[in-house]
């Protein structure tokens, strides 16, 4: 069923319209159409058999590509024939704006805005992408990438301790779990010499939107600063923190228990006047298995530990600024040492974050 909202527009109004020299060469798309299917829609279920899944089909004179936004996002999805497939998750029956933007060869546009009306009966999350470490051995080079290279002169940001290597002595798995080992030792890579050396793991899937669960144990040690996190996968073009950081979990090895949730975005790096950062308190972390999940949805972050939730990062105003969760991110565990707060026990020897699953629902 659609409800009879219709909005147009384009860069110019095509009845006033007139060429100039300048400008005689481009290309406006006219006599743009969209129809939408809600999938199992009949007389008796007007809005959907409660799948949440609709089909949109557009087409325009003298459009290459069309874009799709849904519900005033910010993201454009984009499709080459003008056919999308969107999956509604919210429970209940609900309204939602469909705009979609139809561009020439020459990058001109114009749109159109329908209002679909959607019944989701109930919305179970698929699992998308898992890593379950039941290999022994190498890590997955299907799933992830060994990250060596350091960024800065050859050293890691904030004044980390250690290298980041590809050897086996740094990342295994054996028994069902992926062993990330910090070990004190000397190093050099990269014309420069460290104290410590520990693995970085950044996985080759990336994602928008969804819930990610690792369950993991944490190393122990004054200096030792494991953690699970995600960086935006236009990090090469925009820059950090414009790319946007998500911190599902992180600890510091000298504030034993203490275990952060927190979110970095051009408007505040972790903690602010008023933005805050998840902490919980967990005294066995080095111990026992903990599941340190985060929940991504286009309004808010809300961070989870073990089922329950402690942390929510949701800005009253959404922009680039505030928001940069609208684009695919992808995952990282890394276990670093020390650090411009802080520094390494001297008796420190060797631990390890064990990781027994890596999951990924949407």
């Amino acid at each position: 069923m659609l409800i009879t909202s219709i909005s147009c527009g384009g860069n110019n109004e095509a009845g006033t319209f007139s060429y100039t020299d300048v400008d005689k060469e481009m290309v406006l798309p006219s006599d743009l159409s969209i129809s939408v299917e809600v999938i199992g829609s009949d007389g008796d279920n007007p809005n959907g058999a409660g799948s949440g899944e609709v089909q949109i089909i557009a087409s325009a004179t003298d459009a290459v590509t069309y874009g799709l936004v849904v519900d005033g996002g910010t993201e454009e999805i984009t499709s080459a024939n003008g056919k999308f497939g969107y999956t509604f998750k919210d429970e209940g029956t609900h309204d939602y704006n469909l705009k979609v933007v139809a561009y020439s060869s020459t990058a001109h546009s114009i749109q159109l805005t329908k209002t679909v009306r959607v019944f989701v009966d109930s919305y179970e999350a698929k699992l998308i992408w898992s890593d379950e470490f039941n290999v022994d051995g190498a890590v997955s080079k299907e799933n992830w990438k060994l990250e060596t290279f350091a960024p800065n002169n050859g050293s890691w940001w904030n004044g980390e301790l250690q290298h980041y290597t590809n050897r086996l002595d740094n990342a295994y798995v054996s028994e069902g779990t992926l062993k990330i080992v910090a070990k004190k030792e000397e190093f050099t890579t990269q014309g420069t010499t460290k104290e410590y050396t520990s693995a970085r793991l950044n996985s080759l899937f990336s994602f928008t939107y969804g819930r990610v669960e690792v369950r993991a144990k944490l190393p122990k040690g004054h200096g030792t600063w494991p953690a699970i996190w995600m960086l935006g996968s236009n990090i090469e073009t925009v820059g950090w923190p414009a790319c946007g950081e998500i911190d599902i979990m992180e600890h510091w090895g000298h504030e034993a228990g203490k275990i952060s949730s927190a979110t970095h975005t051009p408007s505040c790096s972790g903690g602010c006047p008023d933005t805050s950062v998840g902490t919980t308190i967990i005294a066995d972390y080095d111990t026992e298995f903990h599941v340190y999940a985060v929940e991504w949805t286009k309004d808010a972050l809300n961070f989870i530990i073990d089922g329950e939730h402690v942390y929510t990062y949701n800005p009253a105003i959404k922009n680039n600024d505030t928001w940069p969760f609208t684009r695919d991110q992808f995952l990282i565990l890394n276990v670093a040492m020390g650090g411009d707060w802080f520094g390494v026990d001297p008796n420190f020897k060797t631990s390890s974050m064990e990781v027994d699953y890596v999951r990924v629902y949407q």
